[in-house]
Parts: structure tokens; C-alpha cells; sequence
């Protein structure tokens, strides 16, 4: 049977995304492992133990299997201090790898935490590496500056690995274009395959009857955003930009805000909560502002569906899982012109493109979409049809499966290798 193992380091797929240090990497791994798994293969995922009760290994559906890897404490720790336990982390695969009957076919790690402590390991054992790594830290230091907490080393880590991976993942054109800019990467060892979505998880649901689940009046133009709350997603815009709405425009809007550290929202576990209610009060909108707190994702339909548009204005973004599920939902999405976003959402067509921290030109394109339900309407189908065509995941296992045959991998049933990404 094929094997493959998928390293997350800090990004389990058991985690709840949109808690602290949780989000699309969790999303993506654990997509990644059910797809690969449907295909026939045999996953194992690599991640560091933060809790001192779970098991070494626990079987988690058909053909896949966690690995709770012992490095540093047995609790939480924020990624950017598990640098130190990436020696930890490798000396361990390094034992688990050679007590195996049956070697595994590739290594697929994620973050480049990950892949430092991959790569001795693929050497050692001659499996091909294959490198995601879902933000780089020369682009992360350029828009963060001093809130980026990773040390400088982890430029030279990063240029490490992408010397020697033997495939790296791209997940836009955008991240293609950083990594040979940055980093010198080699384009022939560079293969774009974006993120995607559950089509069993997101899909249209109906709107009025959705509001009335979520407790929403039905008439009130209602704007979601969804995510981590960490500074850098930008919420803080897209509440300056209700604001617009409201004293600019004259137009009757609200804004949910579904992620944090609790399910209640809470600024004692989630500090950005506070820093944003207070915006929202100095820009005059507390009222229409609702902090919902984290959903488990059976539930994030609902809010989507419930929407009429969704805002992500970040200051980068290397894909962003969240649009996609919105188009998928059938909204228009309003996303800043960086990263991932400038592919996935095609500006006019199913939604808008705005720069990532002018509220003013947001506005704009907010009351333009409040103030016409056939646009609306329009550009959700048009976002429907687009994440169908290239977006859900079943397609990303299949991409991936057929890198993985390009690499001289022993992989049988591929499906042909993904158009380019275009608008």
C-alpha cells in the first residue's frame, strides 16, 4: 500500500480552526490527509504533542493515523517558540521512520518548521521531500515588522530548504513568484496547487431561514468576516469601513465577526477582541458590530449563507482558505489585492479587488453591493461556479497525487495535472 507522510508541526487537523495559532493550515492538512486517503494511500501525520493525554499514535478515519510527536512541553506553545524542539521533532522521526515495514513513498511537509525537521530525515532515509509552506517569513517580516516574533534564522532555514526540497508546493501565483524573487528558487522544482474546499461542508443554504437560525433581522445588509483575530487579517478596516456605510452612505449595515479563542467572545482569550470593540466605539458602530466568537466549521455555512457579502482584507495573504468557502456559499467577496485573494476573487466579476488598508475605497464597494441585489446575486453565482470548476479539494488530492507521479513516485489513478490558476 502507498504511505506518505504529512509533517505539520504546529497545525494539527485535530485543532479548531480559528483558535489561536489555527486556521488554514489545519484546514489544509487535514483535507490533504482524507483526500490522499480516499485515493487508496496510507497517511501518517506528524504533529508535536501539546497535550500531555493524547496518544502516541490515534487512528483518525480509513487509512489515516495521527503521530503525536514529543517535542518540548506536552501543552500549548505559540509557533513561534517552537523553534528550539524542530531537533526534537526530527530525532524522533528519524526512530520512527526506521522501525517501519514499509518505507514511506514521499515526505509532504508544512511550515518550514516542518521541513527543517523533514529534511534530514528524507536524506537519511531517501524519500522525496515536498515542501508547502504556507507563508514565508521574508514576505511575513516585510508587512509585520517588529510583530513578527521569528528570529532572523528563519530566513536561512528557508533558503535552506528550498535548495535542497525536491518539490515545492506553491499555493498562487503570487507565492511562486516570492519564492524564486526571495529565495532563488528553481521554477522546475516549483508546482502550483491552490487550497480548496469541502463541498460537502460549504454550499449555498437559504438565507432568510438562516438569519432566522442565527437570530439576524432580515433586513439589514449584513457583512461577515471570518478568521483568526490576530492584527494582520485587518478586521480593524472592516469595521472603519461599516462606519462608512453608516455616516457616508447612509446605509443600514451590520458586520459579524466569527473566529476567536472561545466560543463566547471574550477578550481575556482573545485580546484583539478587545482592541476592535474599541475601534468599533470610536468609529461610532458598536451597535451593528457582533462578535460572534470560534463555530466548529459544521456551522460556518450557516453564517456564510446568512451573509450577503464577505470582506477579508488582510495585510498579506499567502492563499486564504475563507473566500473560497464564501464563493463556494454562493456570496460576493470583497478581498484585499495581495497574495492568494488577487487570485481566487476575479475584481468585477465575483466581487472586488481593494488595497488592504483604505477603508474609504472600501466603503465605496461595500455600498455599491448593498445598494444592488442583482450584482449580488450575480457575482455569488459567478464565485459559486469558479470555486466548483478549480477550488475544492477533492481536486487539490488529485493535483497533489500527480506531482507526487512527476517526482518518479509510485502513484497508480491520477487525475491530469491542474490548469494554471487564472482569473
Amino acid at each position: 500500500m502507498r504511505k506518505i507522510a504529512l509533517i505539520s508541526e504546529h497545525a494539527s487537523p485535530l485543532a479548531c480552526a480559528g483558535s489561536v495559532d489555527s486556521g488554514g493550515q489545519n484546514v489544509y492538512v487535514a483535507q490533504v490527509a482524507r483526500q490522499l486517503a480516499r485515493a487508496g494511500v496510507q497517511v501518517d501525520v506528524f504533529t508535536r504533542k501539546d497535550n500531555p493525554l493524547l496518544p502516541e499514535e490515534q487512528p483518525w478515519g480509513d487509512g489515516i493515523k495521527i503521530v503525536h510527536v514529543p517535542a518540548g512541553p506536552a501543552s500549548f506553545l505559540p509557533k513561534e517558540q517552537m523553534l528550539p524542539y524542530m531537533e526534537d521533532f526530527s530525532t524522533y522521526m528519524q526512530r520512527y521512520f526506521a522501525r517501519q515495514v514499509r518505507s514511506y513513498d514521499v515526505i509532504h511537509a508544512n511550515f518550514f518548521m516542518s521541513a527543517l525537521a523533514a529534511l534530514p530525515v528524507a536524506q537519511r532515509h531517501g524519500v522525496p521531500l515536498v515542501v508547502t509552506f504556507h507563508a514565508l517569513g521574508k514576505v511575513r517580516r516585510q508587512y509585520q515588522q517588529e510583530a513578527d516574533q521569528f528570529p532572523d534564522s528563519r530566513f536561512a532555514i528557508e533558503e535552506e530548504i528550498v535548495r535542497h526540497a525536491d518539490c515545492i508546493i506553491a499555493e498562487c501565483p503570487q507565492d511562486r513568484r516570492d519564492l524564486i524573487d526571495l529565495y532563488a528558487a528553481d521554477p522546475r522544482r516549483i508546482e502550483i496547487v491552490p487550497c480548496g474546499y469541502d463541498a460537502s461542508e460549504m454550499k449555498p443554504l437559504p438565507k432568510q431561514a438562516m438569519r432566522a437560525q442565527l437570530g439576524l433581522d432580515d433586513d439589514v445588509f449584513t457583512m461577515l468576516q471570518l478568521g483568526r483575530m490576530v492584527p494582520r487579517k485587518g478586521v480593524d478596516n472592516v469595521i472603519r469601513s461599516l462606519a462608512r456605510l453608516h455616516h457616508v452612505h447612509g446605509i443600514n449595515a451590520r458586520l459579524l465577526v466569527v473566529g476567536g479563542n472561545s466560543e463566547e467572545p471574550c477578550e481575556r482569550a482573545t485580546p484583539e477582541i478587545g482592541r476592535l470593540r474599541r475601534i468599533a466605539e470610536a468609529e461610532g458602530v458598536t451597535p451593528w458590530v457582533q462578535f460572534v466568537g470560534r463555530r466548529n466549521r459544521t456551522d460556518l455555512s450557516k453564517y456564510y449563507s446568512a451573509s450577503d457579502v464577505f470582506v477579508t482584507t488582510p495585510w498579506y495573504e499567502p492563499f486564504g482558505i475563507t473566500p473560497v468557502e464564501a464563493m463556494a456559499c454562493g456570496l460576493p467577496v470583497i478581498g484585499s489585492d495581495t497574495g492568494g485573494i488577487r487570485t481566487t476573487v476575479v475584481d468585477g466579476k465575483t466581487g472586488f479587488l481593494v488595497p488592504a488598508k483604505d477603508p474609504d475605497r472600501l466603503g465605496e464597494k461595500l455600498a455599491q453591493l448593498a445598494s444592488n441585489h442583482v450584482l449580488r446575486e450575480r457575482m455569488g453565482r459567478a464565485g459559486r461556479l469558479r470555486a466548483k470548476r478549480l477550488y475544492t479539494w477533492q481536486r487539490v488530492g488529485q493535483d497533489l497525487l500527480s506531482v507526487y507521479q512527476r517526482m518518479g513516485v509510485g502513484v497508480t489513478n491520477v487525475a491530469r495535472p491542474s490548469a494554471q490558476i487564472a482569473a
